[in-house]
């Protein structure tokens, strides 16, 4: 069967270990793709800059890096852009880009080198992205002025997010990806695509689900018609009962998916409101989508394409990343099956529910969260503790089954703009394998792997084995 297999290999691999190796290395592992991003980078002294991997606020310090960065598995970095940013882009918002460091200046050619050697090598090229996390380039480099963070019903900034994203109705925010944008594509016009992370409401944590509440959403609702201050009652009531409120009845009510509704108005909450607010919240994603896409449109000659990083089902809800509308503006929607994040998720709202309601069951609790979630085939456990992220050698939630159930709903509502198992390479060799056939056979045979450091030579030697014997 054709395939297409993209691996994401951010800038620093192509500094260390040199542009042809690394492109050797994914040739040999099957990849038609290659992704990166517009920078580049050098180690600081600990404490400065930021920690290499990401810790994901705190979960992840268990993670170290498969494929060192100058000698080391764990280790702190700075980056600059790749490129002169033309600020005139910029003149509509208030952010602007980092200016390219002097140490930069001399590695500017780097990702020039690297678009002409994936081309002749007969390899895509995409540019990886933060779709609402100015400057835009690496997750934990940026985050938004407070005047435009999402916000919670009763007006607060959910405090700790793993994501810091912006409103993604934010006008200022909204005029600075679209001048981002064009930046990238005149200054690197052959690129074949641009991949955006992070479209939608990234539901980390518990608080980062009840957004957003901002004025800039609040703008855009009642500009569109939608009953602003209806939904925010409504949406405000559910998390004072889920703070507050919550009895292992309830617990017992929520097994039952069909009984939702009538629950939720046992409660007096009302279930349509809720569903104008998720419709809410993906319209924004639609909008921030529709936005990228008129720009590629307008700014290049060639077939650039837009791929879309997504949660996957049921997680997409509660994001805004309605499939079948996000499949109206892309060439391509992405689903994460990111196993170590869905412990991560799960034990912060599980954490978060229980400490606010300390006489509920921790086993129901956590049946009740799995059931809804479907993140595991096995039954889940019965304490807390025990959900927890995974280190470099323990195993991922088990679920083929409830995996590959994610990707081909994903599909369904995506409808024929075709949908790719995003899968992370973090983890031990043999639990790797196991998901990366899971997903990759999920999808029909289209998968991106995220990320090249996570992706040792076994690993790679693996999945070039696979993906050969199924062409």
């Amino acid at each position: 069967m054709s395939h297409f297999l993209g691996i994401t290999v951010l800038p620093e691999y192509f500094q260390v270990e040199g542009v042809d190796s690394v492109i050797s290395r994914c040739l040999s592992a099957g990849a038609t793709a290659i992704a990166t991003s517009p920078y580049v980078m050098r180690e600081v002294s600990e404490g400065d800059g930021h920690r290499e991997p990401p810790i994901d606020a705190g979960a992840g310090k268990v993670r170290l890096l498969e494929r060192p960065l100058w000698g080391k598995q764990e280790l702190w970095v700075e980056t600059t852009p790749s490129y002169t940013p033309e600020l005139a882009f910029y003149s509509g918002s208030s952010y602007k880009p980092p200016e390219q460091s002097p140490w930069g200046i001399g590695k500017s050619k780097l990702i020039d080198e690297v678009i002409e050697a994936c081309h002749d090598a007969g390899l895509e090229i995409y540019f990886q992205v933060q779709a609402a996390i100015p400057p835009g380039f690496r997750v934990q480099f940026g985050g938004p002025l407070d005047q435009d963070a999402p916000r919670l019903p009763d007006g607060r900034i959910p405090a700790d997010r793993v994501a810091k994203n912006a409103s993604l109705v934010s006008p200022n925010v909204r005029s600075y990806q679209t001048a981002l944008l064009k930046d990238l594509l005149v200054r690197y016009p052959s690129l074949d695509g641009i991949r955006l992370d992070w479209p939608e409401y990234p539901p980390y944590r518990l608080d980062s689900i009840f957004v957003d509440f901002s004025d800039h959403m609040r703008s855009f609702a009642e500009a569109n018609g939608i009953p602003f201050h209806d939904i925010q009652q409504a949406v405000a009531g559910l998390y004072r009962l889920i703070h507050n409120g919550l009895t292992d009845k309830d617990l017992e009510t929520l097994t039952t998916p069909n009984e939702i509704s009538a629950w939720l108005l046992s409660r007096g909450l009302s279930a349509q409101l809720l569903q104008e607010w998720l419709s809410l919240k993906a319209l924004a994603v639609s909008t921030l989508l529709n936005d990228a896409r008129e720009t590629i449109q307008n700014v290049t000659t060639n077939d650039c394409k837009l791929i879309a990083h997504a949660f996957p089902p049921p997680w997409s809800q509660l994001s805004g990343m309605q499939f079948e509308h996000a499949s109206q503006n892309c060439d391509g929607i992405a689903v994460k099956l990111y196993t170590m994040h869905w412990s991560m998720m799960l034990r912060y709202y599980l954490e978060q529910i229980h400490d606010s309601n300390p006489n509920l069951s921790e086993t129901l609790l956590i049946k009740v969260l799995y059931q809804m979630l479907c993140v595991a085939d096995d039954p889940p456990p019965t304490e807390i503790s025990q959900v927890k992220y995974p280190g470099p050698e323990d195993l991922h939630i088990r679920g083929p089954i409830a995996q590959a159930n994610k990707i081909t709903e994903a599909q369904r509502h995506a409808a024929e703009t075709p949908v790719y198992s995003l899968i992370h390479g973090y983890g031990t060799n043999e639990d790797f394998q196991n998901r990366f056939i899971t997903a990759f056979d999920a999808a029909n045979g289209r998968a991106w792997l995220n990320r090249y450091g996570y992706l040792g030579n076994s690993k790679l030697t693996a999945i070039g084995e696979y993906v050969r014997a199924k062409m």
